[in-house]
């Protein structure tokens, strides 16, 4: 497995160094993420386009998961599901204000939250990295796909396509953070087997069909690259379940969204991603001392792939509030036209 991620990473180095080339010349990423998994947070989110542009904004990453009118799965779709309709107003309305819309589909892990399953593993629950173990989700703190399943790429590639389209989208952000379970024993395939590979195994099949496939953009969450062992951010904000060797076995034109939201004198994360060529979009959260130094931290390096900055809001701030969230002004500011 290891020699077929290091082959797989190195085939698209030539892609890399032409998205890279290409996004040198353009202005800095002044993006906000949010939830749009229902009807009416996206109809809120239109509601606030041109107030989010005239700000600054430039990108939002909508995270949709399973809250979109699937056709290739109606079985996944959950209540209050966002219709192709719904989509396109949206899309028309960022597009109207020259905002990116970047759609997200949560990767791998995250597949549950506290006593709920997501519902893929509640129709799928042979997909599942501990089958049968952790009734009602408890000791747990999401549950994660099987990435070797040889069935599971299936379904969730119907479902990125399905994104792609309707979004009309140049790019997909497929999650990946904060996925603890993964190579588990309970797994009959990925049982005894290396957890970096393992990942950056399910890291290399989203980059084949979505660069590869679709010649679109990837971004992913950083946290499971970085190695807690030499960085000390915690279990939270890199790896200590052996995931972190994975980011030597991607492609580099891969862009790490490297989110941190505690205040710290270095953000190391970044030189380090940087260092091994990839582009990184730092992303803080809602304290603002912890987003002010993050986002003059990451100032430091002028870098052309240094894209900008990236403002969560993890439910901090209501969507009609956005413009007066003090760490996303911030941020916006700070990187706003020269």
């Amino acid at each position: 497995m290891k020699i077929r991620c290091v082959l797989i990473a190195a085939c698209f180095l030539t892609i890399a160094s032409g998205l890279q080339a290409k996004q040198s010349s353009k202005e800095p990423w002044r993006g906000v993420h949010l939830g749009i998994g229902n009807q009416r947070a996206v109809d809120q989110l239109t509601g606030v386009v041109e107030q989010l542009s005239e700000m600054g904004i430039n990108v939002i990453v909508g995270e949709i998961n399973y809250g979109y009118e699937y056709q290739s799965h109606p079985e996944l779709r959950q209540q209050n599901a966002v219709s192709a309709k719904q989509i396109k107003t949206l899309l028309a309305e960022c597009r109207k204000h020259d905002v990116r819309l970047i759609p997200q589909f949560q990767c791998l892990g995250h597949q549950s939250w506290k006593n709920n399953t997501a519902p893929l593993l509640t129709k799928y629950p042979q997909f599942d990295e501990t089958p049968g173990k952790y009734p009602d989700n408890e000791d747990i703190y999401c549950r994660s796909w099987c990435p070797l399943h040889p069935d599971v790429n299936k379904v969730v590639f119907a479902l990125m396509d399905e994104l792609i389209d309707v979004f009309e989208a140049d790019a997909l952000h497929v999650g990946l953070d904060e996925v603890f379970l993964i190579g588990e024993d309970s797994c009959p395939r990925c049982k005894g087997k290396n957890k970096a590979e393992l990942f950056a195994k399910a890291v290399n099949d989203y980059h084949a069909h979505l660069v590869g496939k679709h010649k679109i953009e990837m971004l992913m969450w950083g946290d499971r690259l970085i190695d807690a062992s030499k960085y000390s951010y915690g279990k939270w904000e890199a790896s200590v379940n052996d995931t972190a060797g994975a980011v030597d076995l991607i492609p580099k034109d891969i862009i790490i969204c490297d989110w941190h939201y505690e205040l710290r004198e270095a953000y190391e994360s970044v030189p380090m991603f940087l260092e091994k060529g990839f582009r990184v979009w730092p992303a803080s959260w809602r304290k603002p001392d912890a987003a002010k130094a993050f986002v003059d931290y990451s100032k430091r390096f002028d870098h052309p792939r240094m894209l900008g900055h990236l403002n969560t809001t993890w439910g901090a701030v209501r969507t009609n509030e956005l413009t007066s969230f003090v760490p996303l002004q911030y941020a916006t500011q700070a990187f706003a036209k020269p």
